[in-house]
This record gives structure tokens, sequence and C-alpha cells, in this order.
């Protein structure tokens, strides 16, 4: 009797062991997959820069809306909403193709072993330190959802650009993640750009939270009636390079977006830790990767949940 709850115990400590997340998942199984990974996304960003922040605002719209399980990838069926369709999503999160050129790559190394929400993971590691980012160990090991989740999408899952810092606080509480979580994942709008329509009425309100000459700066592309699709890089600075500018411009009142910007000005305990990051980019670069890290355990299928994609795309 003994012997066996011994035998007992050590198959469900390997069981257990077998479906938890780690950087070395794919060691045996597909050990070029991260590298696969990487030279597709390094191809990308190299054609386009901005794709570095499309891919990190991927992951986050991934694993936000129930767990990093791929489900942003699908697309729309008879009996199926896509989360490509949500409010935060349409015609706004990008990167989709290059994550199937991911795929297709790996799938040509490891048939049908490494899953989409992994490289999802991977792709936004990759993408954030081609561009100055810290490297840090992505955990795999993630199974892909069978379906979408528009409604979770659309419920508030996904920030609002006018968040109030309380409703960002409550969201990232839900999923796991604390205040320090919170202010430096927002440090990734160090890169990318928004479109008119998310800050303009920021420009035109007279609200004190925003610089008057980065205000008239900025409304020379973001007329009152009109220009809602254009462009504008969400730091004027550096636009291209993961850095701290993010938090210097935050404490200038040059944050783009609202949701931005209510993480400094107000008093609440995220002041001092805008302030420390723009004071300390390593101590900043350190806890971003952390956070990325806690982020991507978010609801995850591992084990016999999910799928691992028998085709080779994601969606």
């Amino acid at each position: 009797m003994a012997i066996f709850k011994i035998i007992v115990l050590l198959l469900s400590l390997f069981c257990f062991c077998q479906t938890q997340l780690s950087p070395t998942f794919y060691d045996q199984s597909c050990p070029n997959a991260l590298s696969t990974i990487r030279s597709s996304i390094r191809t990308a960003i190299s054609r386009e820069r901005r794709m570095a922040a499309s891919l990190i605002r991927l992951h986050f719209h991934d694993c936000f809306v129930n767990g990093c399980d791929a489900s942003v990838m699908l697309v729309a069926t008879p009996t199926m909403e896509s989360e490509r369709d949500s409010v935060a999503n349409f015609q706004s999160a990008r990167g989709f193709e290059v994550i199937d050129q991911a795929k297709s790559a790996v799938e040509s190394v490891c048939p049908g072993v490494v899953s989409c929400a992994d490289i999802i993971a991977v792709a936004a590691r990759d993408a954030s330190e081609y561009v100055g980012g810290p490297r840090y160990a992505v955990k795999v090991g993630r199974r892909d959802s069978t379906t979408a989740f528009r409604a979770i999408a659309d419920s508030g899952d996904l920030p609002s650009f006018r968040a109030r810092l309380d409703d960002l606080s409550d969201l990232f509480l839900r999923k796991g993640l604390n205040t320090r979580d919170l202010v430096a994942l927002s440090g990734y709008h160090t890169l990318g750009q928004a479109t008119c329509v998310t800050f303009k009425e920021r420009l035109y309100d007279n609200s004190s939270d925003i610089d008057a000459g980065f205000s008239s700066t900025r409304k020379r592309r973001c007329a009152v009636n009109d220009g809602d699709t254009n462009l504008a890089p969400l730091d004027q600075v550096t636009p291209n390079s993961f850095d701290n500018n993010y938090y210097r411009n935050l404490m200038q009142k040059k944050g783009l977006l609202a949701s931005d910007q209510v993480l400094f000005g107000s008093g609440a305990s995220t002041d001092s830790i805008v302030s420390e990051y723009s004071r300390n980019p390593s101590r900043f670069a350190s806890d971003y990767a952390a956070a990325m890290i806690k982020m991507g355990d978010i609801q995850t299928l591992t084990g016999s949940a999910g799928q691992i994609p028998e085709n080779l795309h994601c969606c």
C-alpha cells in the first residue's frame, strides 16, 4: 500500500510538472522553436518599426480577455463572434499576419507542437527587445482556445483610452496585477502611435492635465472636425525606441492618452512609481519584464486543455 501511494504521488507530481509553464518547455519537443520565432519577429519589425508596439499590444489584448490563449487570433464564423471586432480591437489591433508567419515558420521545423498563444507571448518579448527593451525568459507551454470571447472583450476587460485611474487599478487587480504592474506595463506606450480620435478631446477641452505647447503641436494633425484617423506617436521624442521617456512625458503633462496621464499628477500612489521610473530606466526595465511574465500567466490553458492548431496558421 505504501509503495502504491508513493507511485501515485510521483505520477501526480509528474503530471503537475508537465502542465506548468516553463522557459524550457520546448527544449526537447522543439529545441529551435524560440529562435525560429525570434527570427521571424525581427524580420517583421525590420520592415516596419511600428510593429514592435503592435505585437506587445496584441499580447496584452490576448491575455486580458479570458487569459493568454490566442483567442484574439480567431476570426469570426457563423456561430462565433471574433474578439478582433470588439470596440477596443476593431481596425486598431495589428500584427495578426506576423504571428501567422511565425507560426508557419515554426510548423516547418516542428509540426503540431507550438501553440499560437506561446508565439504571441514570445513575439511580445522579442519585439520589445529588438527596439531596446529588456530580454527576459518567457515561460511557454500554453495551449490555444477553441473559441473567442467578443462579449468579454466588450464588457470592460480591455481598458478604454478614457479610463480613470480607479478603473485601471480595479481591472488590473482582477487580473492578478498590482499597481506597480499597471505602471510598468503602461510603459510600453513609449512605443507606437494612436489615432486622433483616441486623444482629440483632450486637446480641445482646456484640460489642466495637458501641457499647452504639447496640445498645440498635436492639434496640427487633429482638427476639431477632421483627421480622426490620423496617427500621432505616443512618445514624440523617441517613438521607435523602448526607453523610459514615457514617464518623463507624464511628469511634464505630455501623456497623449487620458488613460496614460492619469498615472501621474493626481497625488495617487502611481505618482511615485512614475517618478521612480523616470529617474531609473533600469528599474523600469526590470519591473516591466517581471510584469510581462506575470501577465503571461493569466488563465493559461495547459496540459490537455485547449488545442494546438494543426494548420500552418493561427487564424
